[in-house]
């Protein structure tokens, strides 16, 4: 596939503070090249040493406007130990900031770790991303790894958001042809299954004047299976360390030696601060999940690793093989963050001083201008959405959190699902909804000129932009048991994915216990009695679970299959029947699953 045009343009940012990873300024000092200059960026004489910033973010799902409710805020510790909210995120905000980062550093990269588009809200997502792409593009994004979003549509249409064109169903949606990214999209670990080949670049190399930095991109090697299945077919996924450390060799053999690996995986920070210590207790110890032993096993060629998926926020030190400590760092989602990395290059080897690399996290806080060109970005799209997007569908009460093993959110969507799936049959027992697939809550203020406690039909988008269809399957009762119990086994024991259960099925779960026994199946029960092992269940789902998705094995082994219309239009038509300006709809209390701990 023919790469990106590369640009010549050109951008830089302000000095790094002391973060996580260093002890002190005074040890940080000590350990750089004589002719680095610590916290001064492109700053020094020209001579052996060249800094080079780096900055990079991950997840942004199409939130060009400021995400709403705890999506469009982080938490900050502050020196007394205690934490305060920020609101962050939109790109007007994001622009402003990355171009005020970059004054003064004449050889600045920016990076991105996957996600970019999919799961967007409406405004995104109802134009295929195209405005999200045009928007990376204006913010002079160099290069990103895919993430599995990428693939929600396919690898065709990942590879139109590459190339450009127009959308093949729904055509152009303004006068100019849609021109793709201008930076390359990076699948080092995605193969054709045909042809055995990436179906896009493996690597990208940035450079400047005489400095050369290598980009090797991956996704999860799981990502089949939290994709639908039409958006991999065709497709193989591969290990993402063999990835990177063959790449690695790849770019040494050409004579780069400094390499930077995005890589769409993260980890669990002990701390939900975006500026937590990770490195507090000892190297690595504040942060677990899959990106530690990825780090602790890709090559020590690589200098850092930026990561993602996992939504959190985190620059960590993880020791490479060699047991060197080595930045790892990952920018939260929604444009809420950025990273704020320093490389110190060495013109006489060509490779990263990886003592003197320092990195933090940056707020992208709302008290900066808006880049302007950004607001027009956004109300053109909005000219073009308004029509649908503002359609009122429902009226809440207050807000609708999607936060918490049981969310209100998730607990609504799946009464929404029940009553739809009683609907198109009555014998539908219960429903279950992945938590995955609750991109958002509902937020009681309102967002434009709709009207407190008024859901319009671009946040009911927002919480649901995915298009699964509502499925009905028949189970066993034993298989339903199984279902609970696959939430925390298998593939979901070490991260369990808990179901968002419809009203009439209540359960506990004891999390002092491990694995398939924290379901504690004696205390299952539908529509208040306990479940019969060997009775008929019909289970509404989405289409992404009813295919097996999110490690749920059980739930892509039922019978009798009806589809219906969309999610979306199921939480709609719940909504409409359930709520009024004068009776509006109650935040769901999260009771359904009791928690022993």
């Amino acid at each position: 596939m023919p790469a990106a045009p590369r640009r010549t343009r050109r951008r830089t940012f302000a000095f790094l503070g002391t973060t996580a990873a260093l002890a002190t300024a005074a040890a940080l000092t000590a350990a750089l090249p004589a002719q680095a200059h610590p916290g001064h960026g492109g700053h020094q004489h020209p001579g052996r040493y060249q800094d080079v910033q780096l900055l990079s973010f991950n997840d942004l799902h199409g939130n060009l406007e400021p995400p709403s409710g705890s999506s469009g805020r982080v938490t900050e510790r502050q020196p007394d130990g205690t934490t305060k909210t920020i609101d962050a995120g939109g790109v007007e905000y994001l622009a402003t900031h990355l171009r005020q980062a970059r004054q003064g550093h004449p050889y600045s990269v920016t990076a991105a770790g996957g996600d970019m588009v999919g799961a967007s809200p409406l405004l995104s997502g109802l134009f295929h991303d195209e405005p999200t792409i045009e928007a990376l593009n204006k913010l002079k994004l160099d290069v990103t790894s895919v993430g599995n979003h990428e693939f929600d549509e396919g690898a065709r249409e990942l590879a139109r958001l590459q190339n450009g064109g127009c959308h093949p169903t729904d055509g152009c949606y303004t006068d100019k042809k849609f021109k793709g990214a201008d930076f390359p999209y990076l699948a080092a670990n995605v193969l054709d299954d045909k042809t055995g080949k990436p179906i896009l670049k493996p690597y990208w190399v940035w450079k400047k004047k005489d400095v050369r930095i290598g980009f090797i991109g991956v996704t999860l090697e799981g990502t089949p299976g939290i994709v639908s299945a039409d958006g991999v077919k065709g497709l193989k996924f591969k290990d993402e360390v063999e990835t990177i450390n063959k790449y690695a060799k790849v770019l040494q053999r050409q004579g780069v030696q400094s390499i930077v690996a995005l890589i769409h995986e993260g980890g669990f920070p002990a701390s939900g601060s975006y500026n937590y210590d990770c490195d507090a207790g000892g190297a690595g110890a504040g942060i677990s999940g899959p990106i530690v032993d990825i780090a602790r096993n890709v090559t020590p060629a690589v200098d850092a690793l930026v990561t993602g998926h996992t939504h959190n926020a985190y620059v960590c030190d993880i020791p490479d093989p060699s047991g060197r400590p080595r930045m790892v760092t990952s920018a939260a989602s929604f444009g809420r963050l950025y990273t704020d990395t320093t490389l110190t290059y060495d013109r006489r080897t060509g490779d990263i001083a990886r003592t003197a690399v320092k990195s933090a996290n940056r707020v992208v806080s709302r008290d900066v201008p808006k880049a302007q060109d950004m607001t027009d970005l956004i109300a053109r799209w909005n000219t073009l959405a308004a029509p649908i997007g503002n359609r009122t569908i429902g009226y809440i009460s207050a807000d609708i959190g999607n936060t918490g093993t049981e969310s209100p959110m998730g607990d609504l969507i799946a009464d929404a699902q029940l009553a739809y799936g009683k609907e198109l049959d009555p014998r539908t027992s219960l429903a279950l909804m992945n938590p995955g697939g609750v991109r958002a809550g509902l937020t009681y203020a309102a967002k434009g000129a709709e009207g407190d406690g008024v859901v319009t039909y671009a946040e009911g988008f927002t919480v649901q932009p995915f298009a699964n269809t509502v499925n009905l399957q028949d189970f066993t009762g034993a298989q339903l048991v199984q279902v609970l119990r696959e939430q925390v086994s298998g593939a979901n024991a070490a991260a369990p994915k808990i179901l968002q259960p419809s009203a009439n099925l209540t359960y506990t779960l004891d999390l002092t216990k491990s694995g398939a026994d924290r379901v504690v199946t004696d205390s299952i029960r539908v529509n208040g009695a306990p479940v019969d092992p060997s009775a008929t269940y019909r289970i509404a789902t989405n289409s992404f679970l009813a295919g097996g998705g999110d490690g749920f094995p059980t739930l892509g082994a039922g019978t009798g299959d009806l589809v219906g219309a969309d999610d979306l239009t199921a939480l709609e038509k719940y909504l409409t029947a359930n709520s009024t300006p004068s009776a509006p709809i109650a935040p769901p209390a999260t009771n359904r699953i009791t928690i022993t701990q």
